[in-house]
């Protein structure tokens, strides 16, 4: 009886799949296992790859521990396979990917890029949903109708 529990605890943790994230330019699949892979560079040319958590609100990253990352630091995030830039070009603070849940439903994801900033935001036709403890500082830009937009 054990081992059958056992057997079952491991076939959900293998439905358990993340949400895949996807380059909105390339659609190349940008997560591996529980990691988000981005290519990063400072604004002092240091370059690197940056794992964050496939859970939205989960703010955990890993990097290789030359490439350190500076608290308040602005950084360019980049599509691991294509290389395109994913900051935003109506707001360069908020970097955007898509992802595809467990529904196979597409839904755009901003992620600030200055590090230590913790807000993303799901957005999904004309509903946003915010999250980190910093999401009320781009809560005004995103409620605000994509015409006017350009002019924050």
């Amino acid at each position: 009886m054990r081992s059958a529990l056992i057997q079952y605890i491991y076939i959900l943790k293998q439905l358990d799949m993340p949400n895949n994230y996807s380059c909105p330019e390339c659609k190349s699949k940008m997560n591996v296992g529980n990691s988000l892979v981005f290519s990063a560079k400072s604004p002092d040319n240091e370059r690197g790859l940056i794992f964050l958590d496939t859970e939205l609100g989960n703010y955990t990253k890993t990097t290789h521990p030359e490439f350190e990352l500076q608290e308040g630091v602005e950084y360019k995030f980049y599509c691991p396979v294509c290389h395109f830039k994913l900051n935003k070009e109506e707001n360069f603070h908020l970097v955007k990917v898509h992802m595809t849940d467990e529904n196979g439903k597409e839904v755009e994801i901003n992620i600030s890029n200055i590090i230590g900033e913790y807000c993303t935001y799901k957005i999904q036709e004309k509903k946003v949903e915010a999250f980190g403890p910093d999401a009320k500082r781009y809560s005004n830009y995103l409620d605000v109708p994509d015409e006017y937009r350009k002019y924050l």
